[in-house]
């Protein structure tokens, strides 16, 4: 396919629309539909009342940052020239559950999330500083927090292959 476009049309924005169909069986247990990409569950754990049957809604938000984080480091890292072997990505998060217990006033959602981003690479510390400031404004998933005012705090370690 080949697409065409007039050089004025470049300011215009690029929207690009993906979708997921998600069915719940009356439990705590989601199962979601990616399409051509499959499926995945996500679950509360029995000690929370649910079937344990896969992770948590917000462990899926933290892995969904550290895979979106993965993707965006790994564009920009090969627009600015950076060489790395890899990235291993620790996540925690903190949440006042009495937000989701139906107390008004309590925000349901993450009060912080702690990332650990160990990255492969023998580049200087300058260069991979570089890429990483540029994947804190490219981060859809990253920025979606922090316009929430979730409190995302992010280390990034240089480990020298």
């Amino acid at each position: 396919m080949v697409t065409l476009i007039r050089e004025e049309d470049l300011d215009k924005p690029v929207i690009r629309k993906k979708s997921v169909s998600v069915h719940n069986d009356g439990t705590t247990k989601a199962v979601i539909d990616c399409g051509e990409y499959g499926n995945f569950v996500t679950d509360e754990p029995v000690s929370h009342g649910g079937g344990g049957e896969g992770p948590s809604p917000l462990q899926a938000v933290l892995g969904a940052l550290s895979g979106c984080k993965s993707v965006t480091f790994n564009r920009t890292a090969a627009e600015f020239g950076l060489k790395y072997e890899g990235i291993d990505f620790d996540s925690s998060f903190t949440i006042d559950i009495r937000g989701r217990q139906g107390v008004r006033g309590v925000v349901p959602h993450f009060k912080t999330i702690r990332v650990q981003a160990n990255v492969k690479t023998d580049e200087s510390e300058e260069k991979l500083l570089e890429v990483v400031e540029e994947v804190g404004h490219r981060c859809p998933v990253y920025n979606l927090l922090k316009d929430a005012n979730v409190n995302v705090e992010f280390t990034w370690v240089r480990c020298p292959l």
